[in-house]
């Protein structure tokens, strides 16, 4: 059974960075095409960035592109986050998903990943 545990969060000041790990277990990560998330309170959950699984592509929502950076490690069975330039309204639940379809797409929806991990806090203080 696959299992991500998200790690790294916590509380930041605005215009700080932080970054995220995602540990995976229970799988090979270099079969799956990986993402990253985040739920702020009464908001859906709103795609980041996602990795294919050879780490040759990369995908980024346009709010955070040129400002967070997603990277894998396979060899550790890690997936990262690096959030640099962080906004208050960045201050969310932040979750890494896997998505085990291999498909040559990096998908920005929710549904398309089959597995989560419980999420890590980010907090950014003005």
């Amino acid at each position: 059974q696959v299992q991500l545990e998200e790690s790294g969060g916590g509380l930041v000041q605005a215009g700080g960075s932080s970054r995220l790990s995602c540990a995976f277990s229970g799988g090979t990560v270099s079969t799956y095409n990986m993402g990253w998330f985040r739920q702020a309170p009464g908001k859906a959950r709103e795609f980041l960035a996602a990795v294919h699984w050879d780490g040759g592509r990369t995908s980024y929502a346009d709010s955070v592109k040129g400002r967070f950076m997603i990277s894998r490690d396979n060899a550790k069975n890690t997936v990262s986050l690096q959030m640099n330039s962080l906004k208050p309204e960045d201050t969310a639940v932040y979750y890494c998903a896997a998505d085990e379809s291999r498909s040559l797409m990096l998908f920005i929806t929710p549904n398309d990943y089959h597995y989560w991990g419980q999420g890590t806090q980010v907090t950014v203080s003005s």
